[in-house]
């Protein structure tokens, strides 16, 4: 093996564990200051939430990509090979579910910040918009989970 490729694959790693981790994180957190339904709470756990995702999330997506492209170019391996063209469809599955997702964080927020400065209730859009949030996250979750197990079994 070349030091190239391990230094790569080292790195495609280190990015999906922040990837995953992160994800998991963010969820867990927001979830829980939703559940305590102070919009208080929730604002700054949204705002915290966003920043996350703008710092920690978006790059190590944008890392996985590229280094899984690369590795598979140093590989040798195409990208219609079974196990690539399946964690490539699930990639862009947990895209189209992340996406929506980050916008819905921001509106969670935008509402919960504006409903904790009125002193108001949190309104019926918020809880509609941590609604999609949640069923969202699902896939999104599961697809990565997919995808960890197709880059350690490699099947077919």
């Amino acid at each position: 093996m070349s030091l190239l490729y391990l230094w790569v694959k080292w790195i495609h790693i280190l990015s999906s564990t922040l990837l995953m981790g992160t994800g998991l994180g963010i969820a867990f957190f927001m979830w829980v200051a939703h559940l305590r339904g102070d919009a208080k709470v929730i604002a700054a756990t949204a705002r915290t939430v966003v920043i996350a995702d703008a710092c920690f999330t978006a790059p190590a997506v944008v890392v996985q990509l590229l280094t899984g492209l690369w590795l598979t170019r140093i590989m040798g391996i195409p990208l219609t090979h079974y196990w690539i063209k399946v964690a490539l469809i699930l990639f862009v599955l947990v895209g189209c579910c992340w996406l929506p997702v980050l916008w819905l964080q921001v509106r969670a927020r935008n509402l919960a910040m504006q409903a904790s400065a009125g002193g108001e209730p949190l309104p019926a859009a918020y809880y509609r918009t941590m609604r999609w949030w949640f069923w969202l996250g699902w896939p999104a979750f599961i697809s990565v989970v997919a995808i960890f197990w197709l880059m350690v079994m490699k099947p077919g």
